[in-house]
Order: structure tokens, then C-alpha cells, then sequence
């Protein structure tokens, strides 16, 4: 290994933050300058990427999928509103011709009655009735009269109802089609953030010799477990012994038969998941619909503190809300990690949790 090759790393990881921050909509930047490669003299005093380096390739990689989970987050509410969306213009639009076949038949019938009275020479029903000699055709007219000025009455309400429904039905199906648009761009502003985000982390890996991604992988195994190990010595577990529900039995079940599937943002099943697709698809097959994304699951769903959990309860991670795995006992959970991962079980302690949400409570 060459003299440079800390420097590379540590040149690969400050070019991986130039190119999230230049990646960032409304920033423009000059070209920056080309890399520096290492000297020939470099590469005859090998020099070992130290564990520190390593740590800060670690740091980094973390805060990169950190932001694409994030990111994920909003591209999956902008895609679940958007479908919603694009069911309520379905639905207003058959409103709309519901509501224009209704108003064709009430100006048909309005016609109708113009028709007639031009048959009748013009004279309204009041003046026919008044020219007739006939007593009880009189009587008769007039009940006829009354009910008539009642149907027409009731014809022009129905008409200005109808006409005043559709005029309303088109103003919402326009706010509709406005709001799907800016979800669509919300989609596609995440979708950039995911991919960037992801390129980078990707890129910094490709730095790393086999020998340093295993030696990376370790320090990641090592961080978590130091995680698990202290949020045990806490004496959490022995406090928490609750039993899961018939549902929460069938989400866990769903999510077991899912071990080993990759991590795919955006993604809810069933080739592959991200945290939130693998979550709610775990409860919707347990008859319990919740929301999509992590955030959501959290804000919409009851909170139980962590010593009350049970299997089947969602735990959700970090400060935003940006990670959510599913705790089946004995201090661990099944969760969608990360882009590059599969679908695995792990400790719940080993991230840091915000806290935990009962979907069937």
C-alpha cells in the first residue's frame, strides 16, 4: 500500500462532502480543482489506513445514509399523497360528469316547459285560467297552477344547486391537480437527495481496499454492539416482558419472512423494503393498516414508553424520526438497515432511540 494511501481516504472523504454540498438544490460552485493523485514516491513506503481514518470514513458513510433515510422519508409522503390525490380526481371527476349529465337533463326539462308555454300562444297558466268559462276547469287549473309554479321553482333551485355543485367540483379537482403537481416535484427533489446522497456513500466505499472495508465492517459491528451492550447494562430488558397481540404476533410474523430481502428506497414488498415499506406492510398483513413513512408512524401512532413494549411495537430512531424497526423480544428488532444491507435482525439498543409506537393499541 502506498505512502498516500491515508491521504487518499482522507481526500476521498472531504471530495465526498464537496459533492453533497454541491449537490444541494440553489448552490452553484466554480469547478473545483483536480484531485491530487499520489507521487511515484508514495507508492514504495506503505502506510496503513489507521483505525481513526477508518472511524471517519464510519462518521461519514453514516451521515450520508443518514440524509438518504431521511430523504426516503419525504419521497415516500410525497408519493403517498400523491396517490391519494390521484384518487380524489378520479373521484371528482366523476362527479363532474355526473353532475353535467344532471344539468343537461334539468335544461332539458327547463326546455321542455319553454316549449309548452310557446304552444300555448305564449299566455302564462294565471291568464288561460282566467279566460275559461268553465267553473271547475277553473278549480281544476288552479291546483295545476300552484303545483306548477312549484315544479318550476323547484326546477330552477335544482338547476342553480347542480351548477353551483359543479363549479365547486372543479375548483377542487384544480387545487387537487395543483398539489399533485408540487408533490410530484417534492418526489423528484428527494428522489436527487436519495441518489446523491447514496452515489457519494458508494464512492467513498470504492476507496477502501477489501482488507479496509472489512476492517470498516468490524468497526460498524463493534459500534453497534457497544450500543446494545450499554443500553442493556441500563437494565431496560428486565423491565420489559410485555406479551404481543394476535396482531402484533401476525406483523412479526410477516416481517420474519421477509429476513434476508435487500434494502430498496422507496420500496414496501415484496422483493424488497426500506425501514417504513417493511413496517407498514408488516401491519397492514396483520389487518392494521398504518402510515408509510417513519415520521408519520411516529407522529400519527400512540406512544408506549420502552419498558412497556412488546413484540409487534414499532421503535423508532434518531432525533428525526428518519428510522423505524419492528422489536420481536428479547432486546432485538427486525429492521431494512440501509441501501446495501438486507433485511436482518439486530440489537434495539444499538442506535439511538426517540421512542416506541403501538399500531394496534
Amino acid at each position: 500500500m502506498g505512502a498516500g494511501r491515508r491521504a487518499l481516504i482522507t481526500t476521498a472523504v472531504t471530495v465526498v462532502c464537496a459533492v453533497t454540498v454541491l449537490a444541494a438544490p440553489g448552490i452553484a460552485f466554480a469547478s473545483p480543482s483536480p484531485t491530487p493523485t499520489p507521487s511515484s514516491s508514495s507508492t514504495t513506503s506503505p502506510t496503513p489506513v489507521t483505525n481513526k481514518d477508518l472511524e471517519a470514513v464510519r462518521a461519514k458513510l453514516d451521515d450520508l445514509y443518514h440524509d438518504a433515510a431521511v430523504a426516503t422519508d419525504a419521497y415516500n409522503a410525497a408519493e403517498e399523497q400523491a396517490q391519494k390525490q390521484s384518487a380524489q380526481i378520479v373521484e371528482l371527476a366523476k362527479k363532474i360528469v355526473k353532475g353535467q349529465e344532471k344539468l343537461d337533463e334539468l335544461k332539458d326539462r327547463a326546455g321542455a316547459a319553454a316549449r309548452s308555454q310557446y304552444r300555448t300562444g305564449g299566455l302564462p297558466d294565471e291568464a288561460q285560467l282566467l279566460l275559461s268559462d268553465n267553473p271547475q276547469a277553473f278549480l281544476d287549473g288552479a291546483g295545476r297552477i300552484l303545483q306548477g309554479q312549484r315544479a318550476t321553482k323547484g326546477l330552477i333551485a335544482e338547476l342553480t344547486r347542480t351548477q353551483d355543485d359543479l363549479k365547486q367540483y372543479t375548483a377542487d379537482a384544480s387545487t387537487q391537480w395543483q398539489q399533485l403537481e408540487k408533490n410530484r416535484q417534492a418526489k423528484a427533489a428527494a428522489k436527487k437527495t436519495i441518489t446523491t446522497q447514496i452515489a457519494a456513500a458508494e464512492k467513498l466505499e470504492s476507496q477502501l481496499e477489501k482488507k479496509e472495508k472489512e476492517r470498516l465492517a468490524e468497526l460498524e459491528r463493534q459500534a453497534a454492539l457497544k450500543a446494545q451492550t450499554d443500553w442493556l447494562d441500563s437494565g431496560v430488558l428486565k423491565d420489559i416482558g410485555g406479551k404481543a397481540s394476535a396482531e402484533g404476533k401476525a406483523a412479526v410474523a410477516y416481517a420474519t419472512a421477509q429476513l434476508g430481502k435487500p434494502y430498496e428506497w422507496g420500496a414496501e414488498g415484496p422483493k424488497s423494503y426500506d425501514c417504513s415499506g417493511l413496517t407498514s406492510q408488516a401491519w397492514a398483513s396483520a389487518g392494521d393498516p398504518i402510515p408509510r413513512t417513519s415520521q408519520e408512524q411516529w407522529k400519527q401512532l400512540p406512544h408506549v414508553d420502552v419498558k412497556d413494549m412488546r413484540p409487534g411495537d414499532l421503535i423508532i430512531y434518531f432525533d428525526d424520526a428518519s428510522h423505524v424497526a419492528m422489536y420481536i423480544g428479547d432486546g432485538a428488532i427486525i429492521h431494512a438497515p440501509r441501501p446495501g444491507r438486507t433485511v436482518t435482525i439486530a440489537g434495539a439498543g444499538s442506535m439511538p432511540i426517540l421512542g416506541v409506537v403501538r399500531p394496534d393499541a
